[in-house]
């Protein structure tokens, strides 16, 4: 049985999380799927704006809570990134992401960060990494945990 690649931490601050987070995006290259998994209030989008800081993204970040996906570009000397956040807290039925073209957004070019995936399937492909963030006395825990390949590297670059 092959045993999963995790990576844990505890963050104390808002400050930790960002620098965590653009640490974590460094990491990340195009065509990953991130399960973003956590109760509400727990730093899901906080995790998404540090991330996109990461990249060299300076620009407002936006929780998609009502548009469902809000879409970021970053170019930097190497690599043209499109990063796709989602947050399908408001779906009743995962069929509602058929009318958005769901499947149109994951690309080779493509970053999608995902909070509350659960309520999208059977309509989205397989993670590549879950990120479980959860609340503790000093702040929060963060645990990824490899789901693919593409995950493994993201882990081994932490």
């Amino acid at each position: 049985m092959k045993t999963e690649l995790q990576y844990k931490t505890s963050l104390t601050t808002v400050e930790d999380m960002s620098q965590f987070a653009s640490r974590f995006a460094k990491t990340v290259n195009t065509g990953v799927i991130i399960y973003l998994q956590g109760p509400l209030g727990v730093g899901k989008t906080t995790l998404t704006r540090g991330f996109l800081r990461g990249l060299g993204y300076n620009d407002k970040v936006k929780s998609p809570s009502y548009t469902l996906v809000e879409s970021y570009h970053v170019v930097d000397r190497t690599v043209d990134r499109t990063i796709f956040h989602f947050d399908f807290y408001r779906i009743n039925d995962p069929r509602e992401l058929e009318h958005i073209g769901i499947q149109e957004y994951f690309t080779a070019n493509a970053i999608c960060l995902i909070e509350w995936p659960e309520k999208g399937f059977p309509f989205l492909p397989e993670a590549d990494l879950d990120c479980y963030l959860a609340f503790s006395e000093r702040g929060r825990e963060i645990c990824l945990i490899a789901r693919s390949a593409k995950g493994r590297e993201i882990i081994g670059g932490l």
